[in-house]
């Protein structure tokens, strides 16, 4: 989905990490590196390049902070600065001074000069410590670390921009000929526009969505509009329960196994394909640095999904023109073409914003932005100044809630409405809330509860039930204060009824204006985002720093849930979940199975020992006869899938680079272990005598069902840690509520890999936080 614009998308207002003399020539050197490696022609013209990729001076910083220039020979004038933080972009701390840097040459990076000649000859035998670079070290030398230099005070987001524009879907394909919707059983001639919003609905006909009646209702109405726009068709179509679909659903639905059943090197064809028209989108040039572009593919259009019971489920997304989008780039530089026959809406050279596109969708007329990847530097300067502003409100939390307890006993109805919403958003981190149109979809948050949402147990419980944002519904019964428990009574007081507001004197503007005075840009929604984490806090600070990596990473898991349920991330239990339960809970009885047959070896070894403990040499409960039968097939059945789908593997390739493919007596000659296998697990079911391979030793065999145990262990904490989150979010509270620096601090501190804990894709968006926060850190 395309990003939307956020409030907080502005940079960094101070410096987080001082900038040593070390690090700020090695910033600038590393940015100017980029910008001079990663320039395709195609999307930079020479004569829009920052002056650094052509400057010719190197900088130094003085212990006064300020920066003075080495000179050389030859110079150019540097251009004129258009953002005040351009110097700073450069390296200097304080920008004070501009600086001709010095072009980097080899002997500057470290490597000796001899060894250029001879890598220059190709005739290098070996590497000097100088060349030992990883890629992952030489990935890091092009970061552009803007947590470590000096940013602008947040109104300039950028002094150069370059990208190539979106990526508009492709046009619509008509069905073949023989393809119709039927009305009344009779085929329909439909124009290519309603023929494309009836295939919408035919593809996805055996979803639970086409089976929604507010669905149908939905499209059907903007399918009629869509076809008396087009010329009609050859009949009248007046009702949806006359109108069949299912030529057009077994054609998708063939389509789809047509895909699924394609080779490796098809499949891979067709990605390269799509990759190279998609190359020149993916980036754009920030200040002369690479930075990803996030979603750059306009939204294809389709049939509104939306979440919950939203009320505009299944209306036509409408197809996105260019003369609805309207472009943001670098002044003196190339607009990037839009399809043929077609114009812009707009063109900006706004540099107060960060988005590079953007349009407004036809559904709830939101304005859609097209921004920088999540890795970028902007967004990460974005993100953390929101954790930083939810910091900064731990120095004012006490003062405020002393404020607002005070003011729920107010004599005015007005401050004493507020003081119970701040009690509502601080203690329960409900959302602000807002006004809704009758035509959206009827989510309420603090200030927009109604009448109908909120109702009472003596002494101090109320119940609060509503649908929150994205149709999810929230429920809690929940212990209030005395006085808030009163205020919320005295605000359902007659003659007040259904349908009406509860917080009739208030809304989120009033409430916002009120918070500034506490703290410059605290709003109700900072609240959320510190809750959030200083509950990550305590609970992680519970945690006992003991036990296996697993262990802590459940312990993790249920910190995180903790918040999740205090945000009310909740989500539906998936229809593979049971499915993927059952597949874990199988893995466990494999691994049990394979434990017991180690046990049978042990007592064949050394009876004595059964005859000692004959109670560690039974089966586990679970595996009774019937259970271990199925596994053993399971297993065999398994093991045949491998053998063959490696087989497939290798043929496809063979295939692809024109040799000769293995022949089927191959695959019969692999199938040979498997089948020595079954007749394996056959005999030992039959005679209950394992085969013992030779110089296998009682400790061996303990030592092997040592590692079962743990695997067991580790498996059942995995099952455990999978059924307590079936209900819960978890990812949506560590992205945008949790400060992810807690959980590097966990990471380092517990020992547990930070691959556990972060995708890696979050691991590429918290890089400022992975390389800022250490052990020791606190929210």
């Amino acid at each position: 989905m395309t990003d939307v614009l956020s409030d907080d998308d502005v940079p960094l207002s101070k410096r987080r990490v001082p900038v040593t003399t070390k690090t700020s020539e090695t910033s600038s050197k590393k940015r100017k590196s980029v910008a001079v490696k990663n320039d395709p022609s195609d999307l930079i013209p020479d004569d829009s390049l920052p002056l650094k990729k052509r400057a010719t001076g190197t900088a130094t910083v003085g212990t006064n902070g300020r920066s003075s220039a080495k000179k050389v020979k030859k110079e150019e004038k540097p251009a004129k600065s258009t953002t005040v933080s351009s110097a700073k972009a450069k390296g200097a701390p304080n920008g004070n001074s501009h600086s001709t840097p010095k072009p980097k040459t080899e002997s500057d990076s470290g490597i000796d000069e001899k060894l250029i000649a001879k890598r220059k000859a190709k005739k290098v035998d070996s590497k000097t410590e100088g060349e030992e670079t990883s890629t992952q070290e030489k990935e890091d030398e092009e970061l552009y670390k803007w947590w470590e230099a000096e940013s602008n005070d947040g109104s300039v987001k950028w002094s150069s921009l370059v990208h190539n524009g979106v990526l508009f879907p492709p046009p619509y394909e008509p069905l073949p000929t023989q393809i119709k919707l039927k009305y009344k059983g009779i085929s329909v001639d439909l124009p290519p526009e309603a023929e494309e919003v009836a295939g919408f609905f035919g593809a996805m006909l055996e979803t639970d969505h086409a089976k929604n009646k507010v669905f149908q209702a939905n499209f059907f109405n903007d399918f009629k509009e869509v076809l008396n726009k087009s010329c009609g068709s050859n009949l009248k179509i007046e009702k949806f329960e006359h109108c069949d679909f299912t030529d057009i659903f077994n054609y998708y639905e063939e389509k789809r196994l047509e895909k699924k059943a394609m080779t490796a090197a098809e499949k891979k064809k067709i990605k390269e394909e799509k990759d190279k028209l998609e190359e020149k989108y993916k980036v754009c040039y920030l200040d002369g640095r690479k930075e990803l572009v996030g979603n750059f593919r306009i939204e294809p259009p389709g049939l509104f999904r939306g979440r919950g019971s939203h009320p505009k489920t299944g209306k036509l997304k409408g197809r996105v023109m260019p003369e609805q989008v309207t472009i943001n780039i670098g002044p003196d530089t190339p607009v990037p073409q839009p399809p043929d026959g077609h114009e812009w809406a707009e063109v900006k050279h706004d540099n107060t914003v960060s988005w590079l596109a953007t349009w407004k969708e036809n559904i709830n007329g939101a304005q859609k932005y097209v921004f920088l990847a999540a890795n970028s530097s902007l967004k990460g300067m974005s993100d953390y100044k929101k954790f930083e502003k939810a910091r900064e409100l731990k120095g004012h939390i006490t003062g405020i809630r002393k404020d607002y307890t005070k003011e729920l006993k107010d004599e005015l109805m007005a401050n004493r409405q507020r003081a119970t919403a701040m009690y509502l958003i601080d203690v329960l981190a409900l959302r602000a809330g807002g006004e809704k149109g009758e035509d959206e979809a009827d989510t309420v948050g603090c200030c927009s509860l109604r009448y109908e949402h909120v109702s009472f147990k003596p002494p101090n419980t109320i119940v609060l039930d509503f649908l929150g944002k994205d149709s999810i519904r929230f429920y809690q019964e929940v212990k209030v204060d005395q006085q808030v428990y009163k205020n919320l009574k005295l605000f359902k007081k007659a003659p007040k009824k259904v349908g009406d507001q509860l917080f009739d004197r208030l809304d989120p503007p009033t409430l916002n204006k009120h918070l500034q005075n506490y703290m410059p840009g605290l709003t109700a929604k900072v609240f959320r985002t510190y809750n959030a984490s200083i509950t990550m806090q305590e609970q992680l600070d519970k945690i006992e720093n003991k036990g296996t990596v697993n262990e802590k990473y459940v312990a993790y898991n249920a910190a995180n849930r903790t918040v999740a349920i205090l945000c009310n991330h909740q989500r539906t239990v998936s229809k593979a979940h049971e499915q993927s339960v059952g597949k874990i809970e199988d893995k466990i009885l494999e691994v049990k199975l394979q434990r017991y047959r180690l046990k049978q070896m042990i007592a064949q070894l050394e009876p004595s020992m059964k005859k000692r403990d004959p109670e560690y040499f039974q089966p586990d409960p679970e595996l009774d006869d019937a259970t271990m039968v199925r596994l053993i097939d399971q297993i065999i059945q398994r093991e045949r899938d491998k053998v063959t789908k490696k087989f497939q593997r290798e043929n496809e390739k063979r295939a692809t680079e024109k040799e000769e493919v293995l022949p089927e007596s191959e695959l019969n000659a692999r199938m040979k272990v498997v089948e020595e296998l079954e007749t394996e697990y056959k005999k030992e079911r039959k005679t209950s005598k394992l085969e013992i391979k030779n110089g296998m030793t009682v400790e061996k065999l303990q030592a092997q069902i040592e590692k079962l145990n743990e695997r067991i262990v580790n498996t059942t904490l995995q099952l455990k840690d999978k059924e307590d989150n079936s209900t819960v979010a978890l990812t949506t509270s560590k992205i945008n509520y949790i400060d992810p620096r807690l959980t590097v601090m966990f990471s380092k501190k517990y020992k547990v890999p930070i691959e556990k804990l972060f995708s890696k894709t979050l691991r590429e968006k918290f890089k400022w936080a992975i390389e800022s926060a250490d052990e020791n850190w606190k929210f």
